[in-house]
């Protein structure tokens, strides 16, 4: 499901949200539940009365090459922050999810990298280390 708008959360169901991607269905329902409360409503409306676009807006990406990749980050990278990392792989047009399935197109490891790390290699998923995704960069 593709929300394009605020609107659309607000119809949406916990079936509709645990169809994306990197949802399971506690934080569908946690999701679903935020947007059934009526301070949620009022808050939105308020937002809206400032001025606030709740509209989805495609951005074209001339370099896509994550595009339909999904990354799993654990541990702790040495040479930047998994914030970082996230930032770079949505740059080039990749989704960062935070549990591993078998939808996880690799799983990025740094130190001390635990339960992720495991269940990614049960279903052999590939398995990067920071140096082999700087290689994917360049």
């Amino acid at each position: 499901a593709r929300f394009h708008n605020i609107t659309e959360l607000f119809k949406a169901s916990a079936e509709d949200i645990v169809s994306i991607e990197g949802f399971g269905e506690i934080m569908a329902d946690s999701v679903h539940e935020f947007f059934s409360l009526t301070a949620t409503a009022e808050l939105i409306g308020h937002l809206r009365d400032a001025g606030v676009n709740m509209e989805s807006q495609q951005q074209g990406n001339a370099d896509s090459r994550f595009a339909g990749k999904t990354f799993v980050l654990t541990g702790t990278l040495p040479n930047m922050t998994r914030t970082e990392a996230a930032a770079v792989i949505e740059k080039f047009g990749g989704k960062v999810s935070g549990s591993v399935s078998k939808k996880t197109s690799f799983i990025l490891v740094g130190e001390a990298a635990g339960s992720k790390l495991a269940k990614a290699q049960s279903l052999g998923i590939p398995v990067l280390s920071e140096e082999d995704f700087e290689k994917m960069l360049s």
